[in-house]
């Protein structure tokens, strides 16, 4: 019984030590892409981006948690504006758009402050036949916490199914008359 105890500790010692070393060894940064096709005119589109009181209309997290708060500061669009949030289920953050071409991109930052870790990403505006093509962008970096690098592991896969919702949604959106 006691070998049995002792080899268990070993086991889960070395095994705690593997995952600090390791996540050490794994890089913070991760990146998520989704792209759509909106059959509406780029303006149309920009105008439900630049603005982040239009978020909650067609991003999955706010469509996830209806009593989210939500405060808005800055500009009413464009660089400077922002919008924090604090929510039971989708946790807090913090979004500030930090440049903008109207019609074509939309550059943010966000902070998390739970995980202590900023990333960054634009939404782009390209002309895709009769309608517009959008992209959207996160790079992110999940800091020094070797624990949170396994996280950036699967960013995309964390990421890209909410960014996939919210592209649908703004589709849909921005296609109505």
């Amino acid at each position: 019984m006691l070998k049995l105890l002792k080899w268990t500790v070993i086991v889960v010692v070395g095994l705690a030590i593997l995952l600090f070393a390791g996540g050490y060894a794994l890089s913070p940064e991760f990146k998520a892409v989704r792209s759509t096709t909106v059959a509406a005119p780029a303006d149309k589109v920009y105008a439900l981006i630049a603005d982040p009181r239009e978020w909650k209309r067609w991003t999955v997290w706010n469509q996830r948690d209806p009593a989210m708060a939500i405060a808005y500061s800055g500009p009413p669009s464009g660089p400077g504006a922002a919008w924090e949030w604090k929510s039971k289920t989708e946790g807090d953050g913090k979004m500030s758009f930090t440049a903008a071409e109207p019609g074509k991109r939309l550059a943010y930052e966000l902070y998390f402050p739970d995980f202590g870790t900023t990333s960054r990403g634009a939404l782009e505006l390209a002309a895709d036949g009769q309608g517009t093509k959008v992209t959207w962008i996160m790079n992110g970096n999940m800091g020094s916490n070797p624990l949170f690098r396994w996280l950036a592991l699967f960013g995309d896969r964390m990421v890209g199914p909410d960014f996939e919702a919210g592209l649908a949604n703004l589709k849909a959106l921005a296609e109505k008359g």
